[in-house]
């Protein structure tokens, strides 16, 4: 298996944790987290694209040693609003200063939540400087799963340990299990805020009822995929990386109430599942103290309220967005890098009200076709996959069809 269900012993003392994306969703619940167990961490390093008023004040409270920002007027910025602190905060800038915040000698963890394809190499940095990291953003096992792969096995101190609730309920269920005796695992997915609506209608769906999500408090982005499923998708290439898995190892099912998070099916026929409320704060303390589970207050199921749980296949004909990602999949290569770029593309155009919910996984599909696939790429390879279908996407998105 690519990542380990055993971990090492907890080390002595605070841990030294940066967090890559720490004014988003994960990044927030991940300093709730810290909140609660101050001595067991030494917050070291922050970063965020854009948004420097909410880092300012988290470095005011967290005083880490180093923080990264996307350009040099978020930088100076920066400075402007920490009056008083900045000399003692080293600023950095770009994808150069994200590597640098996930590789400082100090660092036991990196909880790596950038979104999207900017948090590959930040996460390959850490990976080779010998980091655990809490791997919060998907997309880099999708584009770069092998990449990563590669790199885990050439740093035996390296460390992966996945975030996302589906992964990290599937890691759970794996403790004490070896990789022979896995014979297939389930990702289970909300179906998002369309799960019973008329596909006929999809064409009106409007941005604020795709972010309306039934179940989870997300960023815009991932939200978006969920509502369109290509959420699900990612997580399919997801764990296929992340445990080692074949295609055919990897189901979705639907399961609209959002409390059994994944499920594994073992060669004897037993099958585990890991149950709990949709809170992305355990999944995040999981991955922050295994081996060990730490008493905290998080929401607990009440038994009382769930009557009924229920899981029903995935309809791809609905949402296309789950089968191109099983199709990339099957493909390999550059095929999910291209999935992946092509799918945030298109959804920054819908967010951007430029074109439709259904121009989403039409621009996706469009983009695969046309790309010429690399079977082995290196990781240049891979970004130059990514750059070409952003612009792909961008030129139909010009001119969405009717």
């Amino acid at each position: 298996m690519t990542l380990s269900s055993s971990s090492s012993p907890s080390p002595d003392g605070p841990r030294g944790l940066s967090i890559l994306g720490s004014t988003g969703s994960i990044g927030t619940q991940t300093l709730e987290v810290v909140r609660l167990f101050p001595d067991r961490f030494d917050v070291r390093a922050l970063t965020c694209g854009a948004n420097v008023e909410l880092l300012a004040e988290q470095v005011r409270e967290f005083r880490p040693a180093t923080v990264a920002v996307g350009t040099d007027a978020a930088a100076e910025e920066l400075r402007d609003r920490l009056d008083g602190v900045a000399d003692a905060v080293d600023v950095q800038v770009g994808e150069d200063g994200l590597c640098k915040t996930a590789t400082r000698a100090d660092l036991d963890v990196v909880m790596a939540a950038v979104v999207g394809f900017a948090g590959l190499r930040p996460v390959l940095a850490a990976l080779k400087a010998g980091k655990t990291v809490a791997l919060a953003n998907k997309e880099t096992m999708v584009v770069g799963g092998a990449l990563v792969q590669d790199t885990l096995e050439a740093h035996d101190d390296a460390r992966l340990l996945p975030v996302d609730s589906e992964h990290s309920a599937i890691l759970q269920c794996l403790v004490g299990e070896s990789a022979q005796s896995v014979e297939e695992v389930v990702l289970t997915a909300s179906g998002g805020p369309f799960r019973t609506r008329a596909a006929d209608t999809f064409r009106e769906i409007t941005v604020d009822e795709a972010l309306d999500h039934p179940n989870w408090s997300m960023g815009p982005k991932i939200t978006i995929d969920s509502a369109t499923m290509m959420n699900k998708g990612l997580e399919v290439i997801e764990a296929k990386w992340l445990f080692d898995l074949e295609v055919d190892q990897v189901r979705v099912l639907v399961h609209p109430q959002s409390i059994v998070h994944s499920m594994v099916m073992f060669t004897d026929g037993a099958v585990k599942a890991q149950l709990g409320v949709p809170d992305m704060k355990v999944p995040i303390q999981y991955a922050l103290s295994v081996p060990d589970r730490w008493a905290a207050p998080h929401e607990r199921l009440d038994w009382g309220e769930v009557t009924r749980l229920d899981f029903e296949r995935p309809d791809t004909d609905k949402f296309p967005c789950l089968r191109l990602a099983f199709e990339a999949l099957d493909t390999g290569g550059t095929a999910p890098a291209v999935l992946n770029a092509a799918n945030e593309a298109a959804v920054d155009r819908f967010l951007d009200e430029h074109i439709s919910f259904l121009d989403i996984p039409r621009c996706i599909e469009q983009a695969l076709a046309a790309h010429s696939h690399t079977v082995s790429p290196t990781l240049d390879e891979v970004a130059a996959a990514d750059r070409a279908a952003r612009r792909h996407v961008q030129e139909l998105a010009a001119a969405p069809s009717n």
